[in-house]
């Protein structure tokens, strides 16, 4: 590969001053791989606490993260996700609790701790004027790499990113998804064990998703841990095995994916005729919404097992009945509400048509520990 030349800004984007300013000694290849199998503890968060001024941001979270594994940091806006993940990354210190990498406590001044982790930022830490060759040099220079260990790196990462074939180019030419991808790349040029990640798919398109998903597993695969901060909570469930969610400067939920939907309250969509002037009817037994395909439905919200019996019961069905038998998550309590609103329903002399059951998803999990969307 050849070399570039360019004018180096004399200023790092401000979201990366404190970590990379520094001059990284190097590291051998593989210095940070782990097998996944090892399930080692890569980071431990113990009573964080921080504020800013009178205003607690983060009031007392700890969790772990081992390798091989990619952690869900999930919050509504303010809940204290990037103020947690500025204390991880050595960037803001805690009022209070410590912060352990590979089992030591982390000293932001240990260049040999701080090589460990790699930094996505959610805004592009990257120069625009540069190309991804230039850019992705240039930091790799501050990591200590050199020579041809530093453009054998640039060109694995630049062909991971999906980014080789216009990698001459400046990165103010490039889309937004291609920004996201060279953003990415900066931050894997020095093989960290850990990858701290904020909103790294934030309005990217399909193909640079995928670029940034296989960044992912890669990392997990080669024995590394992956911190992934983000508000898409179908992307959040599909790559993560466990999930840390903040609330308020708390946690409120922390275990993997599928033990915490377990538990999730699932909603039986009633299929009606129609639903023209119910809704105060209805009152609170169910209220109107829309089903798979657009149309309006009747909605009674559960959290548990419902008899079969109860579902056979139901009037009006004519054999068109969807919902599997063994699927059927209701509680006594939204048992009734199923009943009372079907005896309404039959009052004002609607049918039911179908019935379908909504799945358990990590959105509907956060919608009901938070009360809040993933953006308020």
């Amino acid at each position: 590969m050849e070399l570039e030349t360019a004018t180096i800004p004399n200023r790092l984007p401000s979201d990366w001053t404190s970590h990379d300013q520094a001059q990284v000694s190097s590291q051998k290849d593989g210095a940070t791989q782990i097998t996944a199998t090892s399930q080692k503890i890569l980071v431990e968060a113990r009573h964080l606490k921080r504020s800013y001024g009178s205003q607690l941001a983060v009031k007392d979270v700890s969790f772990l993260v081992r390798s091989g594994e990619v952690l869900g940091l999930l919050g509504p806006n303010g809940a204290g996700k990037s103020t947690t993940m500025m204390m991880l990354a050595g960037l803001l210190a805690p009022d209070s609790g410590e912060v352990f990498l590979e089992g030591q406590k982390f000293n932001g001044r240990n260049l040999d701790q701080r090589r460990l982790i790699g930094i996505v930022p959610q805004e592009y830490a990257i120069y625009e004027e540069l190309s991804a060759v230039a850019n992705l040099l240039f930091f790799g220079r501050l990591y200590g790499l050199r020579k041809q260990t530093l453009t054998a790196r640039c060109d694995e990462v630049l062909d991971q990113i999906g980014l080789a074939d216009s990698a001459h180019r400046a990165a103010n030419t490039y889309s937004g998804g291609m920004k996201r991808r060279l953003n990415f790349g900066i931050a894997l040029m020095h093989k960290p064990a850990i990858l701290i990640l904020d909103e790294p798919t934030l309005g990217v398109d399909p193909l640079s998703r995928s670029h940034l998903v296989d960044c992912i597993h890669r990392q997990t695969a080669g024995g590394g841990c992956v911190i992934y901060a983000s508000h898409y909570m179908e992307e959040a469930q599909s790559i993560c095995q466990r999930v840390v969610i903040l609330d308020q400067g708390e946690v409120i939920a922390n275990d993997e994916i599928h033990h915490l939907l377990a538990g999730v309250s699932s909603d039986l969509y009633l299929y009606v005729d129609r639903t023209t002037g119910i809704t105060n009817e209805l009152g609170n037994l169910a209220h109107i919404g829309i089903g798979s395909n657009y149309e309006p439905v009747v909605i009674v919200s559960g959290n548990s097992r419902l008899a079969h019996d109860q579902i056979d019961s139901i009037p009006f069905l004519n054999g068109r009945k969807t919902v599997p038998r063994d699927t059927i998550p209701m509680a006594s309590d939204v048992g009734k509400s199923l009943i009372g609103t079907l005896n309404k329903l039959t009052e004002l002399g609607i049918r039911v048509l179908s019935v379908e059951t909504q799945q358990s998803s990590l959105e509907r999990l956060f919608l009901q520990l938070t009360g809040k969307q993933s953006r308020d």
